[in-house]
């Protein structure tokens, strides 16, 4: 899970970024003795393995940033590898909650499991921030003063993307995706966008999570001749996708188009196959934003590997908690200053700086990128500063 992380090698390496992080300094908070309990539940096996590792780098490194602290206090980690799996998650929330005693939840990648966290964290009134898992409903329904969002919602990449093939005069295109919340989603908003544009969705087709089993999806594509393809896959299973895709001789004849999710944290593994594909998300490599250059620096030397989507939204949350800390002197039983103070936070993301809508998810870009040489280099702004809907939130 470490992932080779070495605190001592990362304060030797990054010493001339650290600044740029605007985390409040130790003698501000020297008041507060006890160390902060950080839970973080995510997936550290099976398909999103390499997506909890990535958040939980990113999280540790604004840490570290800021000296091992977060607004002026130490910070103490309780894990649980959540397995991406739904019925396990009050369970697991409660071991971080109960039994560790928590002081904020992070978590998690699957947005099945994220919705029972989100449901656990309702009712202990437990502070949730949510690293990545976009499902509508926890900035939706299920929206709470004490819930937290540093992603997306499922609608946002999918609904620009929508935008972007309805420009593109695509008019008849197949979605495909697991069958599972976020997948189901994800479809829902590119449809809207790209049915609003002029388009139509002539085939949804789902297949169980996390099932891999692509060819007679494919088969089927091929058949029906849709102008583009519209996808939602991520981690192993959208390697294995693109490399489908690509093997069943579609690529060269029918575009293939994906929230950022299908090649992010993938394309050294998806190689060749990947080349070419356009994808929407709320970051992108090659950004022109310091920050950006700065933290992937950083990360490269604390890891050894590049950074994704993913590490970014890990850092975020470390960074949306400390901006909370700040507001009440590191003092986690002040709630309600807390919760203001990170509502009113301007995040200055690697993605770019970004605020809190008023259900608490990100206001922020969505990119247009294409894979090109292994990056998902960016090639537009795809929506600027968009803002999910958060239907039926009421707060």
């Amino acid at each position: 899970m470490e992932q080779g992380f070495n605190r001592r090698r990362f304060l030797l390496s990054t010493a001339g970024v650290a600044g740029g992080l605007a985390l409040p300094g130790a003698p501000l908070f020297a008041q507060s003795a006890n160390k902060i309990r950080v839970g973080l539940m995510l997936p550290y096996t099976g398909t999103y393995a390499s997506l909890g590792n990535a958040i939980t780098n990113g999280f540790k490194l604004a840490v570290e940033q800021g000296g091992g602290k977060l607004g002026g206090r130490e910070i103490e980690y309780f894990t649980v590898d959540d397995e991406s799996d739904a019925a396990k998650a009050p369970e697991n929330a409660n071991k971080l909650i109960k039994r560790d005693n928590v002081d904020v939840l992070i978590g998690t990648v699957h947005s099945g499991v994220a919705l029972a966290m989100t449901r656990v964290a309702r009712e202990t009134k437990t502070l949730l921030i949510v690293p990545n898992a976009g499902a509508d409903e926890i900035t939706g329904p299920l929206c709470s003063p004490n819930i937290f969002r540093t992603s997306f919602s499922a609608w946002q990449p999918a609904y620009a993307m929508g935008q972007v093939m309805a420009e593109k005069k695509h008019k008849n295109v197949v979605t495909l995706s697991w069958k599972y919340s976020f997948g189901e989603q994800s479809v829902a908003g590119f449809k809207e966008a790209f049915e609003k544009g002029g388009g139509k969705v002539v085939k949804e087709m789902y297949l169980p999570f996390p099932n891999v089993e692509f060819q007679p999806y494919l088969t089927e594509i091929a058949a029906l001749k849709p102008d583009a393809v519209f996808v939602f896959f991520a981690g192993g299973g959208a390697v294995k996708f693109v490399k489908d895709y690509d093997a069943a001789g579609l690529k060269k004849t029918i575009p293939l188009y994906g929230s950022g999710f299908l090649t992010d944290g993938t394309l050294e593994a998806q190689g060749d196959s990947a080349e070419g594909i356009l994808t929407t998300l709320h970051y992108a490599d090659g950004l022109d934003i310091a920050k950006d250059k700065a933290f992937r620096t950083a990360y490269a030397m604390a890891f050894k590997t590049q950074p994704d989507v993913y590490s970014v939204q890990g850092y975020d949350a470390a960074q949306l908690f400390a901006a909370g800390l700040a507001g009440v002197a590191g003092d986690v039983t002040k709630r309600e200053a807390l919760i203001a103070a990170m509502e009113k936070a301007t995040i200055d993301s690697p993605r770019g700086r970004f605020t809190l809508s008023k259900a608490h998810n990100p206001v922020q870009d969505i990119y247009l990128r294409k894979v090109e040489a292994k990056q998902n280099k960016v090639i537009a702004v795809a929506a600027k500063a968009l803002a999910d809907p958060a239907r039926g939130c009421r707060m």
